[in-house]
């Protein structure tokens, strides 16, 4: 029952009581009296019991509040303590990708520059290479004349020197 119905069962009984000796002016019998004072004690009795529960409910209620209340900033503080985990470790991880972007911006020309050494050393190294064949096939030529050249003097000098030889005898 509400608040309101109660207030207004408890001005009723008041005026009972007040007017009980007359007997609401000798429209309720004594016994249609005590019948209706059981009925508004045993209603009392009842709205008592409900106050006293509600009362209980409330106190169990403020009690769970309370513990939600510790298990808000326990776990409150537990979230705390996962960003300060999380932020050092989000901010290492952004300097070292900061960094390898960096050093990736570096890399980039040193790449291209070692490509354009690289290819320059095989163009010189092919150069040097067919310049040296160039030279041991003038080396080689020039061996073969020599010693075909130093052969046929030779070969001329001892056929004189033979014929010489020849005349003398």
């Amino acid at each position: 029952m509400s608040t309101q119905n109660h207030e207004q069962l408890q001005t009723l009984m008041q005026a009972g009581q007040v007017s009980g000796s007359l007997s609401f002016s000798g429209l309720m019998s004594k016994e249609d009296e005590d019948m209706a004072k059981s009925a508004l004690s045993t209603f009392k009795a009842k709205e008592e019991e409900i106050e006293k529960k509600k009362l209980e409910v409330k106190e169990r209620v403020q009690a769970q509040m309370g513990r939600i209340e510790q298990e808000t900033k326990r776990l409150a503080t537990i979230q705390e303590e996962l960003e300060a985990l999380t932020d050092p470790m989000k901010k290492e991880v952004t300097l070292v990708r900061k960094k390898i972007d960096s050093v990736n911006k570096e890399l980039k020309p040193l790449g291209h520059n070692c490509q354009k050494k690289e290819r320059e050393y095989k163009e010189a190294l092919d150069a040097f290479n067919e310049k040296n064949k160039e030279k041991v096939q003038l080396i080689t030529r020039l061996m073969e004349q020599l010693v075909s050249e130093s052969e046929k003097e030779r070969m001329k000098k001892l056929e004189e020197l033979s014929k010489s030889i020849e005349t003398i005898q």
